[in-house]
């Protein structure tokens, strides 16, 4: 993501010409008088922006569990992160004096207006001000008018209501500024009418508005993007009622179309979905965890199995960790610089290699879209499906074009069926390969890399239907079982050795599911 932010922000420098500003130094004096005296505007340039900036809050939840309320720990992880990145200054200035941005009216690209009414204001309160200590400086100074009480009084009276104005904004910045978002729902948490809920949840969705407002303020100040990505982990150690409370927080925080928010959840689904079964949560989902994460996640990303390189590369680094032998660093940055100094054969460079991803996902999204090709009927009707496949497409090819060493790399149209496939029948889908992999382990035939992936579902589907007690949870998420026999059989059959070439790189699979079912069908034979 890092990597992504660098070429955009290069990219856009190159496209626009105009360097992203910095709440910093004179940035900061800057951005305080855009907050003060300007209202942001949406234009159509600061919709074709791409450049983005990712905001990085990593939060444990195992910090969290002794508390009441777990995603109550993340909102306020959320705000003190954000006021800690951009400053206390100017997200106090903002609570006081701030404007939420709108869109322009027509094609006008000026992205910030004068606040007449504000400007006014302070010109007529400055005004009076000056007015009323002059007077009173007449009433005290001048001879022969100091006698007059009546103009100390109006002198002093103008003075004090005008200059009260000022001095309350100033009193405003300074209580933000002392008193943050954390400390007010922290203090919200504490109060008698917590356990009541009494206009708390409002309490707080209010202050999340504010930070989503200031946020989309800053996008246009710093001209780029801005994106708040929460990283959630040691969620699945923590209790079942805290585990939803967090996936409530998460979906709250993501009820508004356009909010700047990521989660990347990092979680063990086989401990999450029990954790979410025992609470209250899934009412109206016939208690079903898996479907409720369904409903949540619209990129889901399982990690296969690590592989014989990765398995070294995770050793290498395990050992790296150990200090006597941090010499093999040393050697290894030395050893890089020398192949760099003689020109040691690279691998293709990385634009070549996005450029050919496109064309790949643009092949891919090409057979969605045709009407004419059987794979469009197999597209499912649920939206949040819909973005899930879509957003799972791209990843499935990358992940095939850096494996592209290997002999047989599927077609685009195959991955994007392989994708589908995984989306619409988990289970079965999951039966196949656990299947599949039992007879790769044990070897049954050298040429059991060509039978279709039907015929060895159908050899074993009377196994998995005595199991259907234990898994009736995972099965109740699969598609028409006709539409999966069509889809294997006839228009898709895919072999066991594509069925093996695309497991490395299923990332929409839960892989649980297909661990659980192993057990199972191990336990089974024991008997």
């Amino acid at each position: 993501m890092r990597e992504e932010m660098a070429q955009r922000e290069e990219a856009e420098l190159h496209r626009s010409h105009q360097k992203p500003r910095s709440p910093e130094g004179w940035g900061l004096l800057l951005a305080l008088w855009y907050l003060a005296f300007y209202k942001p505007i949406i234009t159509e340039g600061h919709l074709r922006r791409k450049n983005i900036e990712f905001i990085f809050i990593r939060f444990s939840a195992w910090q969290y569990a002794g508390c009441d309320k777990l995603w109550a720990g993340l909102v306020t992880t959320l705000c003190d992160s954000i006021r800690h990145h951009f400053g206390a200054l100017p997200l106090s200035v903002y609570h006081v004096m701030g404007t939420r941005p709108r869109f322009a009216s027509g094609f006008s690209q000026k992205e910030w207006v004068l606040k007449k009414g504000a400007c006014l204001k302070l010109w007529g309160m400055l005004f009076v001000l000056g007015a009323g200590i002059s007077i009173l400086l007449v009433a005290l100074l001048v001879p022969g008018i100091k006698d007059h009480h009546a103009l100390k009084v109006v002198g002093s009276a103008v003075t004090s209501l005008s200059g009260s104005g000022l001095v309350l904004g100033l009193f405003s910045v300074l209580k933000n500024l002392l008193v943050s978002e954390k400390q007010k729902i922290e203090r919200l948490t504490n109060s008698d009418r917590f356990a009541s809920q009494l206009g708390f949840m409002s309490k707080v969705r209010r202050e999340v508005e504010v930070l989503v407002d200031f946020l989309a303020f800053m996008e246009i100040f710093e001209r780029r993007r801005l994106r708040v990505v929460l990283e959630i982990t040691s969620l699945d150690i923590c209790y079942p009622e805290k585990v939803a409370g967090v996936f409530n927080a998460m979906n709250t925080l993501l009820s508004d179309t356009n909010t700047p928010f990521i989660f990347i959840l990092a979680v063990d689904p086989s401990i999450i979905v029990p954790c979410l079964e025992q609470t209250g949560c899934m009412k109206g989902l016939a208690d079903n965890g898996y479907l409720y994460l369904n409903r949540t996640v619209t990129l889901p990303f399982s990690i296969p199995e690590m592989g014989a390189r990765s398995r070294l590369r995770c050793l290498e680094a395990a050992v790296q960790t150990r200090e006597d032998l941090m010499y093999r660093i040393i050697t290894s940055n030395v050893e890089r610089r020398r192949a760099k100094c003689r020109g040691v054969p690279t691998v293709p460079s990385r634009r070549e290699a996005d450029a050919e991803a496109v064309r790949c996902i643009h092949e891919a999204f090409r057979c969605l879209h045709d009407g004419a090709d059987p794979l469009a009927r197999y597209l499912p009707t649920d939206g949040t499906h819909v973005h899930r496949i879509v957003n799972t497409i791209p990843i499935t090819l990358r992940l095939l074009l850096h494996r592209a060493g290997t002999p047989g790399t599927p077609s685009p149209r195959a991955a994007a069926a392989w994708v589908v496939l995984a989306d619409q029948w988990p289970c079965r889908l999951s039966w196949a390969l656990q299947c599949l992999e039992d007879a790769w382990q044990c070897q049954e035939a050298p040429d059991f890399g060509a039978r279709s992936l039907w015929s060895i579902f159908q050899e074993n589907v009377g196994e998995l239907s005595a199991l259907r007690q234990p898994l009736h949870n995972v099965l109740s998420l699969d598609g028409d079982p006709e539409l999966f026999q069509t889809f294997l059989s006839c228009d898709f059959p895919f072999t066991a050795r594509d069925a093996r070439a695309f497991l490395g790189v299923t990332v929409n699979l839960d892989h649980s599911i297909r661990h659980k079912m192993g057990l199972l069908r191990g336990l089974d034979r024991l008997r």
